[in-house]
């Protein structure tokens, strides 16, 4: 199961960025996921899906990108998480016969909290996970 202690801003960003540079179909294929009208992530005025962002970010901060089934954590714990970030989350519901469904009530920007360093490795340079014990090099 994955853990998203790891995971910062910085992270976020440069799955945000692989996102643009490959374009949603491809990012979300190339990762095992499909487009989901869960929960949003907006940056610079484009949407994107959280929960994929946030399991790439898992990528760049442990070196493994989550997989769609280990992200457990619900829509709720996804937003908490990049709102934590200092994102702007939001949560969306599909429309049905017809009609809109009621609008989610926006989360507010939250200023992001200070980011302490992450532990890295001193042999691999990868991160450490939360037991401060390499899984590559132990």
């Amino acid at each position: 199961m994955a853990t998203f202690s790891s995971v910062t801003r910085p992270h976020v960003l440069s799955a945000i960025a692989e996102h643009d540079h490959r374009g949603q179909g491809a990012f979300l294929k190339l990762y095992g996921f499909t487009p989901t009208p869960g929960v949003t992530l907006t940056h610079e005025g484009r949407t994107y899906d959280a929960t994929a962002l946030l399991a790439v970010a898992h990528r760049y901060a442990t070196g493994r990108a989550a997989l769609p089934e280990e992200m457990t954590g619900g829509k709720v714990a996804v937003g908490a998480l990049l709102a934590k970030r200092g994102f702007e989350v939001s949560g969306g519901r599909a429309s049905t016969a017809g009609r809109s469904a009621p609008k989610a009530p926006r989360a507010t920007r939250r200023a992001p909290e200070p980011e302490r360093p992450t532990p890295v490795c001193p042999s691999c340079f990868m991160a450490l996970p939360a037991t401060g014990v390499c899984d590559s090099c132990g």
